[in-house]
């Protein structure tokens, strides 16, 4: 239905019969106010979704909601979902596709190198910063390790420089020895406190 409009004159002509009669007037308000009611309720009964959206029409309210798969990466802008958005334990393997985790996404612990420079009478490793460990002994050294996770494997470069150096309880040597040369040492952590190791020298 079109508005209808209730036609009104200036207080000079008031009585001039020229507007709309009185009647028709209230009449037409009450078309006009139920045509807005009725429009209303249409209006929030029409509301659809599409796309992965559904929606479920309410009196006075419209809740949405989304489809499995409706979000998509297109959907997202770039970078929008970060560490904020996720729960602990939202992220398993079963979210991951095959081959996801390349070596750039490493932490430092499994990529980088630590030059320990020129040390003496004890030197202790730090398993979570490094995956090599590099050092010229200036004396005899004792290492020590910490944040040894079982299953981690690390390097540990020494030039003992003409010095004797030990490494910490728990090494279980399953090839070469120490030598006071150049050593190159790879240590499996097996268990709390146990590091199997293997020791080589450059042929």
């Amino acid at each position: 239905m079109a508005k209808k409009t209730i036609v009104t004159i200036p207080a000079v002509g008031a009585d001039s019969g020229n507007g709309t009669p009185l009647a028709t007037a209230f009449q037409w308000i009450n078309e006009n106010f139920t045509e807005l009611y009725d429009a209303d309720a249409s209006d929030v009964n029409s509301v659809t979704g599409s796309g992965g959206i559904t929606a479920t029409p309410t009196t006075g309210e419209v809740a949405v909601s989304i489809t499995d798969g409706g979000v998509t990466n297109a959907k997202m802008a770039a970078n929008s979902v970060d560490s904020d958005q996720y729960v602990d334990g939202s992220i398993d393997t079963v979210h991951l596709a095959n081959d996801i985790v390349t070596y750039d996404k490493l932490g430092v612990e499994f990529t980088s190198i630590e030059a320990l420079g020129s040390i003496s009478v004890s030197q202790a490793l730090d398993f979570n910063n490094d995956q090599i460990f590099t050092a010229t002994l200036a004396g005899t050294t004792d290492f020590t390790y910490s944040n040894a996770k079982v299953g981690t494997v690390k390097d540990l470069i020494i030039d003992a420089n003409g010095n004797t150096f030990s490494l910490p309880t728990g090494t279980k040597i399953i090839s070469g020895t120490p030598s006071t040369g150049i050593n190159f040492i790879q240590v499996v952590v097996t268990a709390a406190g146990e590091y199997w190791t293997s020791i080589s020298q450059e042929q």
